[in-house]
């Protein structure tokens, strides 16, 4: 088998959003574009890819459901949120001081920002590669884009508790 074989082919999230929102619809875009570019991905006893996979939330939890290319259920796996609020409310505030400061340029401000908010990036992502180590194995590159995925689909698809508290 070759490392191309454990690979994502496919990433979907959960459409039933319930707002609109361009930048994080061209955070989405840029990320599964960069993801499907270039990953890692190999879920434990499974040797066959490359692989389909579905984020969703349910109940107040992630799901990840992981399919082989032509669609066969391969696993499912939920993870709670918990572990992630203090993160994802962190990033959320950076991004809109981000988004803000992109209103109002000072190359000095972005700068601090954007490491800010590269650092929380990474720290969610190590987390992110902790939590799914059970059952999927990502590289670092992977597990960053899959934060901003899971992201950007819990911006749009929840409850602002779960982002904010």
């Amino acid at each position: 088998m070759t490392d191309g074989e454990f690979r994502l082919c496919d990433v979907s999230l959960d459409r039933s959003f319930r707002g609109r929102d361009a930048r994080t619809d061209r955070e989405h875009d840029l990320a599964i574009g960069a993801l499907l570019e270039r990953n890692t991905f190999m879920p434990h006893g499974h040797s066959r890819g490359p692989y389909r996979l579905r984020i969703e939330v349910a109940e107040e939890r992630l799901a990840l459901h992981i399919a082989d290319e032509n669609g066969a259920h391969v696993a499912s796996h939920h993870l709670s949120l918990t572990p992630f609020r203090r993160l994802l409310r962190d990033y959320t505030r950076i991004c809109e001081n981000y988004y803000d400061a992109l209103r109002h340029p000072g190359p000095e401000r972005l700068e601090a920002i954007d490491m800010g908010r590269h650092g929380i990036h990474n720290e969610a992502s190590e987390l992110l590669k902790e939590h799914l180590s059970a059952k999927v194995s990502v590289d670092n590159d992977t597990a960053r884009r899959l934060f901003t995925l899971i992201y950007a689909l819990l911006a749009r698809n929840t409850p602002r508790r779960i982002l904010s508290s």
